[in-house]
């Protein structure tokens, strides 16, 4: 499916937005630290090429477009490790919820925290393994369903756990779909060049300091089994994301609780694919009232 290697989105030093093919430094793998891309035509889930004209990236963006995603779906409870220190039993199925794409950000974008999501504490992190639906497909067996992603991608799932959990009356959503509470990328790795998306190592950092650090190994439902599941009676489109779940260490598992404060910085990290480093920024005042 996928002809280039590591693709991303980026607003060139000529004052485009092109999507591309990273070119990397020898033995660099962080997508993170892309200066240049080879210029992708066509359509990237399609008929594509990755050209030979090389452009100079001034800001890599969020890998896909907002016209390109379908849906975002994400898993609770997914690492058994976070499902213990959440004293939550391992589920029997994927627990699923989705975010609006209006929550979708960028890999450096900050973290907007409107002021209804600061009247109580309860702001938290999460890094997750991101795949990213290439073909469509429905029923897709465990065995096929690999042939169906495009590639990966690493996401912070931010959560406010009393909007999640009180007052969102159970409903995950509200408590984790605010503007700019999903960045991710830095860029999206080809399936053809992650085989084997259970054998990552995928970590957080808060302030430079180690909170998150885990194996995707770890999942309860592994990339298989979740598209698998989701595809049944179902269809999944080209575009579609889904956030796989959290592993454990987060700050609602914590005593004393570790909630994500103005001004914090949260490195959320992929092995193979890089990082998305994105500050917190409190809103000093209310959206005006349309």
């Amino acid at each position: 499916m996928p002809s280039f290697s590591r693709l991303v989105r980026f607003l060139a030093k000529d004052g485009k937005v092109y999507y591309g093919d990273a070119i990397l430094p020898r033995g660099v793998t962080d997508i993170a630290k892309t200066k240049q891309a080879r210029i992708l035509t066509g359509d990237i889930f399609g008929k594509h090429e990755v050209t030979d004209q090389v452009a100079d990236v001034r800001l890599l963006l969020a890998p896909l477009a907002l016209k390109d995603v379908k849906t975002v779906r994400c898993l609770g409870l997914n690492y058994e490790q976070h499902a213990h220190e959440s004293k939550m039993p391992i589920p029997k199925y994927p627990i699923l919820f989705y975010k609006p794409v209006t929550s979708l950000a960028g890999p450096t974008d900050p973290i907007p925290v409107h002021k209804v999501a600061q009247e109580q504490p309860g702001l938290d992190y999460e890094c997750e393994l991101v795949a990213i639906i290439g073909k469509r497909c429905s029923d897709v067996s465990e065995s096929e369903a690999l042939n169906y992603v495009l590639g990966y991608a690493i996401g912070n799932d931010v959560s406010h756990r009393d909007w999640q959990i009180q007052r969102g009356g159970g409903q995950w959503s509200l408590g984790k779909g605010f503007d700019g509470w999903a960045p991710y990328g830095p860029g999206i790795v080809s399936s053809d060049m992650i085989k084997d998306p259970q054998t990552l190592r995928i970590s957080t950092k808060l302030n430079g300091k180690t909170v998150q650090d885990s194996t995707t190994a770890d999942q309860i439902f592994n990339v298989k089994q979740t598209i698998s599941f989701l595809s049944k009676g179902t269809t999944l489109l080209p575009g579609d994301l889904i956030f796989t779940g959290t592993p454990s260490g987060v700050g609602m598992g914590r005593d004393p609780k570790l909630w994500l404060k103005d001004g914090d910085v949260v490195e959320v990290s992929l092995e193979g694919v890089g990082s998305c480093i994105n500050k917190v920024e409190f809103s000093k005042a209310e959206t005006a009232k349309l």
